[in-house]
C-alpha cells in the first residue's frame, strides 16, 4: 500500500521542478543559437578594473 506522504513529496518534486525549469528554458530561449565568442584576454596581464584597483587600495598598509 502506498503512503500518501510519498505522493506529497513527488508532487511537491514536481513543482519545484516546474519553477525551475521555466525560467531556465525562457533563458535558453532569449539567448539564441549562436554562440559568440569572446575576445581573448591575455592571461599573462592583470585586467585593470575599477574592482582590482579598489582591492590593491585597501590591500595598502
Amino acid at each position: 500500500m502506498s503512503n500518501p506522504s510519498d505522493k506529497a513529496a513527488s508532487r511537491r518534486d514536481f513543482l519545484k521542478l516546474a519553477t525551475a525549469a521555466a525560467p531556465a528554458a525562457a533563458a535558453v530561449a532569449l539567448t539564441g543559437t549562436e554562440a559568440q565568442a569572446a575576445a581573448p584576454v591575455d592571461e599573462n596581464k592583470m585586467q585593470d578594473t575599477a574592482h582590482t584597483r579598489a582591492y590593491f587600495d585597501s590591500a595598502r598598509f
